[in-house]
């Protein structure tokens, strides 16, 4: 499979379940979105910060993106199944996220201006 049809595949089959996921975990009171931009697409994952109560200056405002050989590798045996492990992961893999890139989720808001996760691998 070439890496664009991988990409477009991902983009269409993975990618919008990674945002369903994030979104339910927080009731969506923090939003995931495709951001068409790349190939394959990012993710923007973003919410407005409490009023008074946050951590850091900036409002929430990350992209995740992902290394091109793991996307294809989902399309391989067995990827369905590692995605599905993946997912499940995905609460503790936000939160292992949050103190090494000055994140934080409870609040939204974050340190930098905008925050780029990228190279993710799908692993649990």
């Amino acid at each position: 499979m070439s890496h664009e049809n991988a990409a477009a595949r991902f983009d269409a089959e993975f990618a919008p379940r990674i945002a369903e996921t994030i979104a339910g975990l927080f009731r969506h009171r923090i939003h995931a979105e495709l951001d068409g931009g790349q190939s394959p697409a990012r993710l923007h994952v973003y919410g407005e910060p409490f009023e008074g109560v946050r951590r850091f200056a900036h409002p929430l405002n990350i992209y995740l993106s992902w290394d091109s050989l793991e996307v294809e590798a989902l399309f391989a045996t067995g990827g369905e199944e590692k995605f599905a492990l993946y997912l499940a992961a995905l609460p503790g893999k936000l939160h292992a996220w949050q103190a090494p890139r000055q994140i934080d989720l409870g609040t939204r808001s974050q340190a930098e201006e905008t925050v780029l996760l990228g190279g993710l691998d799908f692993e649990h």
